[in-house]
């Protein structure tokens, strides 16, 4: 008789088969991967993963959520902090959290999945974690600093940290570059470009 599971359980199982997905879907790409590898790589059958989700699709998209939230997680709490003390080098949240978690920083943004907005989970992560870009921008207008398009502002910020953030990633710098340092430098030219006044 099949085990009658708690919600516990089914928690539990989701997160260790999105825990592993993530690696795998990171290291192989979303085709290279199937639901069979999943299920082998936690020891169940072939058959077990949709219990719990409907396919790969669905895991994918539970996988991608997860990472958008702890990515706006950690802004959301560098910002509060920095606010608090007033410190803090621009854009360093973010490289710690893409160096610290290569495979959820590749879900959010090197992953291309056609379906995300059929899962509102997913489409609600998404937008807490583009908020963060575009939050300490509006703080600057708030503060009269910045008069600009602040949407424009954290668009232009993101492709900088994201790109520079890839470099390393993929082995493309050698030191004594590396994303912290072209980092640092493009966002005081674009803080530069787009005339924000310095703190008084």
């Amino acid at each position: 008789m099949p085990k009658v599971l708690s919600p516990a359980d089914i928690e539990a199982f989701r997160e260790r088969l999105c825990d592993i997905a993530e690696e795998k879907f990171a290291a192989h790409g979303i085709d290279g991967v199937t639901l069979r590898d999943l299920a082998t790589a936690m020891g169940v059958s072939p058959m077990t993963p949709y219990r719990y989700f409907k396919d790969k699709d669905a895991i994918l998209a539970a996988v991608r959520t997860r990472a958008f939230n702890r990515f706006a997680e950690a802004m959301e709490k560098a910002e509060a902090n920095a606010r608090k003390k007033s410190s803090g080098q621009p854009g360093e949240p973010y490289i710690d959290f893409a160096l610290k978690n290569p495979a959820a920083y590749r879900m959010i943004f090197d992953t291309n999945q056609p379906t995300s907005f059929d899962y509102p989970d997913l489409v609600a992560a998404m937008k807490r974690a583009k908020d963060t870009m575009t939050s300490g921008w509006k703080t600057l207008k708030e503060q009269g600093r910045f008069k600009g398009d602040v949407e424009l502002a954290g668009h232009v910020h993101w492709s900088v940290m994201h790109g520079a953030v890839m470099l390393e990633l993929t082995g493309l710098l050698k030191k004594p570059l590396d994303a912290r340092a072209i980092a640092r430098r493009a966002i005081a030219a674009v803080a530069k470009d787009l005339d924000v006044k310095p703190k008084e």
